[in-house]
C-alpha cells in the first residue's frame, strides 16, 4: 500500500502542519509532558505504542518509524498493544523504566488518554500520539478543550470525510440512482473521535451534493468482522432497500459492507463502496471480477510514522515546540488509479 521511497519523500515534503496551541493546557488542570521534558544531548529513545499493530496501515506506520529512525539514529522500540486499553498504560510505564525519552502512541481507548498523560507527566518523558486524539483532562476527546489534546500526528478527518462524501456522491450520479431507492451506511467505531470527523463530514459532503438518501449509522469495532455481522443486521433489517452507499472510519468498515452486501444477494452494481485506507480496497481490485468497493481514499501510514518520529526527535533534540496537530497527504484511488498511486497492496 505503500509509495516508493522518492514519492513518499516527496509527501512527506508537503505534509500540512497545522500550528496551534500545543496542548500547554489552557485550562491549567494538567501540565503536559511538551512542557516538561528535557532536551536530550545524547543518544534519543523512543518507543512507539500501536494499537492493532498488525494491520495493514499501522505495518506501514512502523515501518515509515523505524526507516526515519534509522536516518536520525534513533534508538526505536514498537509495541503492539492489540486492542488492549489497559497495556497502553503499562507500557508506558514499561517505557519509562527502560529510561525511553519519549513515547508515540496510538491508544485502543481514548478513555485512558488522562491516565496515559499522568504517567508520562511523571516519567518526565515527551508524549506525542499519531492517528487517534486523546485529551488530558477527560476520557473523551471530542468534549475536550482545544488546549487539553495531547498534539497529534495522522491526517484531517474532516478532509478524508469530505473526500469519501465527495466521491461516493459521484458514483451515485454515475449509477444514476435514486434517493428513494438507496440508503447509506455509516459504520465507525463510536467512542473514536478521528471516526466520528470522518464520517460527518463524508455525510455533510454527500447530502450537500445528493439530497434525500437516508443515512443508517452502525457501529462497529473497526474491524471487518466486526462491521459485516453489524452491518448484515442492517440489510436484514431493509430488504426493500435496491441500492447502497457504504462508508466508515476505515477499509475495514467499508469492506465489512461490501462483503455482507454481497452475501446478501445484493450485487455489485447496486453497491458504491468508498474505503478510506486502500489497502484492503486494493486486493479487490487485483482482479477482474466486479465488487462494490468502487474507490478508496489512499493514507500511507508510513508517512504518518516517519513525521511522528521526525516530530519527537525535533522536540528532544532540538528544543522544538510540538505542533498541535500534523497531517499527511491523501490521494482518492480506484481500480484504474491504484497502482499509480503507489499503493504496493501486499
Amino acid at each position: 500500500m505503500f509509495r516508493s521511497t522518492p514519492r513518499r519523500t516527496a509527501a512527506a515534503t508537503g505534509l500540512l502542519i497545522t500550528l496551534g496551541l500545543s496542548t500547554a493546557c489552557s485550562s491549567g488542570k494538567t501540565d503536559t509532558t511538551d512542557e516538561r521534558a528535557a532536551k536530550i544531548d545524547g543518544r534519543i529513545s523512543i518507543t512507539y505504542l500501536q494499537k492493532q499493530g498488525d494491520q495493514e496501515y499501522f505495518i506501514g506506520e512502523a515501518a515509515g518509524a523505524k526507516e526515519e529512525a534509522e536516518k536520525l539514529g534513533i534508538d526505536l522500540k514498537v509495541v503492539n498493544l492489540g486492542n488492549d486499553a489497559n497495556k497502553a498504560v503499562s507500557e508506558v510505564q514499561s517505557a519509562i523504566a527502560q529510561k525511553t525519552n519519549g513515547v508515540i502512541v496510538v491508544v485502543p481507548d481514548p478513555a485512558v488518554g488522562p491516565q496515559v498523560v499522568r504517567t508520562a507527566n511523571d516519567g518526565g518523558v515527551a508524549l506525542l500520539t499519531s492517528d487517534d486524539q486523546i485529551c488530558t483532562t477527560g476520557p473523551d476527546p471530542a468534549a475536550c478543550g482545544k488546549g487539553d489534546l495531547v498534539p497529534r500526528i495522522g491526517f484531517s478527518g474532516a478532509q478524508m470525510g469530505e473526500e469519501v462524501g465527495k466521491r461516493a456522491a459521484a458514483e451515485f450520479g454515475k449509477a444514476g440512482w435514486k434517493a428513494e431507492d438507496t440508503r447509506v451506511v455509516s459504520a465507525w467505531k463510536q467512542d473514536v473521535t478521528v471516526c466520528g470527523d470522518r464520517v460527518a463530514a463524508a455525510k455533510k459532503a454527500f447530502d450537500a451534493a445528493v439530497p434525500g438518501v437516508r443515512t443508517i449509522e452502525v457501529p462497529t469495532d473497526n474491524t471487518p468482522t466486526g462491521a459485516q455481522d453489524r452491518i448484515a443486521a442492517t440489510v436484514t433489517a431493509n430488504t426493500g432497500v435496491k441500492n447502497w452507499v457504504v462508508w466508515g472510519c476505515n477499509d475495514e468498515n467499508v469492506m465489512g459492507g461490501v462483503t455482507a452486501l454481497a452475501n446478501a444477494g445484493v450485487g455489485p452494481d447496486h453497491v458504491v463502496g468508498v474505503g478510506l485506507g486502500a489497502y484492503l480496497a486494493c486486493k479487490e481490485w487485483k482482479s477482474d471480477k466486479p465488487t462494490g468497493m468502487k474507490a478508496a481514499l489512499f493514507i500511507n501510514g508510513r508517512d504518518v510514522g516517519a513525521l511522528a518520529v521526525r516530530t519527537m526527535y525535533d522536540k528532544l533534540k532540538k528544543g522544538t515546540d510540538f505542533p498541535a496537530e500534523a497531517f499527511a497527504p491523501t490521494t482518492m484511488v480506484d481500480r484504474a488509479s491504484w497502482k499509480d498511486a503507489g499503493l504496493s497492496c501486499g
